[in-house]
């Protein structure tokens, strides 16, 4: 396979690498204090249900010690003959069902409870120790309680949700809006803890992008207050200080790029042989792209649109006009370019990204045959947008990736046959941070060196299918 045919089959798309979930402050501040009111009205709960137990159970046995005595007086001066007409209202008007009690009865005892223990013990002690409570007989459901009159033996029989603690529905609408306050509360209180450190973090990555950020309000706490004081003057004078770069920067390229201008002009006209004159045209001409590179640092970049654009087209246009650029010093540039590619990123300041590493690839990718093989690649997985930049050069070492992409960093004599200001990758890296891209460099020493621009996928515009 000839190195031609490898660039074009270089580096296959990768396995897409899933990013784990990132909470914010204020998601992780609002679960954090939302858990700890849900634990401690849990808690409250248990407490309350707990201190509720035993003054309930006493007054349900008090209730049910009454209404035995009363059924039992009741029956025991009433007229034989009226029995059945007092049994019937009993059981219509005060919801009490008296029935006889014989040997043979099915007995189910009452849970084993807390709340039903004390109740039971406490009916015994007020009707006898001998006074049974059930909670069913013959499969019937409710509480039964004993009582003799004579030796004729009865059952009451009470409904169970009379004597029970609170019922669920009633614990449910508590609980359900004592969650409410507290989910509300807990909001209230992170918000107004959050809302100065999102306004904070709002300016700071305005001031990161280039910027001119809105003035932090200079009122509430005391500790609030004086961080947006001192952020506010913070701005103010990296605002002074890029100005002055600026400014400082123009000065220098005018001062030099005349001199030279006119060092050029001389040595033309001069009578020197061509060596040696070519040699000092290529010194000017590295001085010059020098300047060109610090004043290309210094230049903010633009405003990432508000919507995504279409960048398939940018990379075609890319690629058309360095093709044959790159031809024509004796290299060889193919691309692969996948439609339909949509991010946030200003049109100039892509074009400047890729112009840059493509004229790092022609500079210090070169192959053993002293060409340069490059390959542009441009596809989507998921969602990012991946461009890559490769080459079959000499690579560099793994220990020196991060070094390159600090300012005027170069890398070793392998890849640096023409001498540089070292800022063509701190430029690139600095314009991606702009719009939350990522610059990745792989490399194989002796195997060439594959950079890759890593983009958050944009949806299209209305009309335009991703």
């Amino acid at each position: 396979m000839s190195q031609q045919d490898a660039s074009l089959s270089h580096n296959q798309p990768p396995k897409e690498r899933t990013r784990p979930i990132k909470l914010g402050l204020f998601s992780r501040s609002f679960l954090l204090l939302a858990s700890l009111m849900l634990v401690s009205l849990g808690a409250w709960l248990q407490v309350f249900y707990m201190l509720e137990e035993e003054p309930r159970a006493q007054q349900m046995a008090q209730r049910v010690t009454s209404a035995v005595s009363i059924t039992k007086a009741a029956l025991q001066y009433a007229p034989d003959e009226r029995r059945p007409e007092l049994l019937l209202d009993l059981a219509t008007k005060e919801e009490l069902r008296v029935q006889p009690r014989s040997a043979d009865d099915v007995l189910e005892p009452l849970p084993q409870t807390d709340y039903w223990q004390l109740v039971a013990r406490d009916i015994r002690a007020n009707l006898g120790s001998g006074t049974l409570v059930m909670w069913s007989v013959n499969d019937l459901s409710g509480v039964w309680v004993s009582f003799e009159l004579g030796i004729e033996k009865f059952w009451v029989v009470f409904n169970r949700e009379q004597l029970s603690l609170t019922t669920g529905p009633e614990w449910f609408g508590w609980a359900a809006t004592a969650l409410v306050l507290a989910l509300i509360g807990a909001w209230v209180s992170v918000r107004f803890v959050n809302r100065p450190l999102e306004q904070l973090a709002q300016v700071a990555q305005e001031v990161s992008r280039g910027e001119t950020p809105m003035i932090l309000p200079e009122r509430g706490p005391a500790e609030i207050r004086d961080m947006n004081l001192a952020f506010n003057r913070m701005v103010r004078d990296i605002q002074q200080a890029e100005a002055d770069r600026e400014i400082m920067l123009a000065g220098i390229s005018h001062d030099l790029r005349t001199p030279l201008a006119r060092m050029r002009l001389e040595i033309e006209m001069s009578q020197m042989s061509d060596e040696a004159r070519h040699a000092i045209d290529e010194d000017l001409a590295q001085i010059n792209h020098s300047i060109e590179q610090l004043m290309e640092y210094a230049r903010p970049a633009q405003k990432a649109p508000e919507k995504g654009i279409e960048i398939s087209p940018i990379l075609h246009e890319i690629y058309e006009r360095e093709q044959p650029h790159t031809a024509s010093l004796g290299g060889v540039l193919s691309a692969q370019i996948a439609p339909d590619l949509w991010a946030r990123i200003a049109a100039h300041d892509l074009k400047r990204i890729i112009t840059n590493l493509i004229e790092n690839a022609r500079r210090y990718g070169r192959s053993a045959d002293d060409r340069a093989y490059i390959h542009l690649q441009a596809y989507q997985t998921n969602n990012f947008i991946r461009i890559e930049v490769c080459d079959q050069g000499p690579g560099i070492e793994e220990h020196d990736i991060q070094r390159l992409l600090r300012p005027f960093s170069r890398g070793e004599s392998a890849r640096t046959g023409v001498s540089g200001a070292g800022l063509g990758l701190a430029i690139i890296e600095r314009l991606l941070r702009q719009v939350d891209g990522e610059l990745k460099l792989n490399s194989t020493p002796g195997h060439g060196l594959c950079a890759e621009i890593i983009l958050p996928k944009a949806r299209p515009r209305p009309g335009r299918k991703a």
